[in-house]
């Protein structure tokens, strides 16, 4: 498990008023219903973000981020994963994530990450569309730059490299990968991939790594980890820059 309920995302280094926010379903190009959560600015936004969520998909954290999102002036749209296996209601922090986590297609993300992406566009005239991701979503968001969504860059946190080892050929936007040093996933291994991205896809590929920190770093209440976290949406931020035109 990646973030607890009460886990909360750090701020970003600008904050400006979140608008419109609340839980919303959308439907997969297959049929499938599935919950989402939407933030935006008050004002019009010409970017947007997709948030793919950890392994036990939409919870609280991922409503609070999207509201951070949107505090940068930017779209957000969470989506959840298990609508094929949990259906749309709320669910509580005695989930079983793991049973629904086991049944995930990566096939079937993308669908729903592509059905996310197209209502962000229909719904909020956003121009551009960035993707990010934290664990098994940090691997989604990589896969997902190479489903053909047109997408201006992909942000996976801690994500497992192997899980997108087979696509690492198709992908067609920049990545930004944010590692923790202290977690299971080994740095050698997140550098391969990304050395294999950008030798194989030949698209930007930038790595940052935070030697001291954990899985799952990036949460409020990890006082240690202050720095890296405002560090990380300084290259998130500064990502979106480089490559929102």
């Amino acid at each position: 498990m990646c973030f607890a309920d009460d886990a909360q995302p750090p701020a970003p280094p600008v904050r400006g008023e979140v608008g419109e926010q609340g839980s919303l379903v959308l439907e997969s190009a297959d049929g499938t219903a599935f919950r989402a959560y939407r933030a935006h600015p008050p004002e019009p936004a010409d970017q947007a973000i997709l948030i793919l969520p950890d392994g036990r998909g939409l919870h609280p954290f991922y409503y609070r981020l999207a509201a951070r999102w949107a505090e940068t002036g930017r779209h957000a749209l969470a989506v959840d994963y298990f609508g094929r296996t949990a259906g749309t209601a709320e669910r509580g922090e005695d989930f079983p994530f793991l049973e629904h986590a086991r049944q995930l297609d990566p096939a079937d993300v993308a669908r729903d990450a592509s059905a996310g992406i197209a209502w962000l566009r229909e719904q909020t005239g956003a121009r551009t569309v960035f993707v990010v991701g934290f664990c098994v979503g940090g691997a989604f968001s990589w896969r997902q730059a190479a489903a053909g969504d047109g997408l201006a860059g992909a942000i996976g946190f801690y994500g497992i490299p192997s899980s997108a080892a087979d696509i690492a050929d198709e992908i067609t936007a920049p990545l930004l990968v944010l590692a923790a040093g202290q977690d299971f996933t080994p740095v050698a291994e997140t550098e391969a991939f990304a050395a294999s991205v950008r030798a194989r896809a030949g698209v930007d590929v930038q790595v940052k790594v935070y030697p001291d920190a954990p899985h799952s770093f990036f949460d409020q209440k990890f006082d240690d980890h202050r720095e890296a976290c405002a560090d990380a949406w300084d290259q998130q931020l500064a990502f979106i820059d480089r490559n929102a035109g």
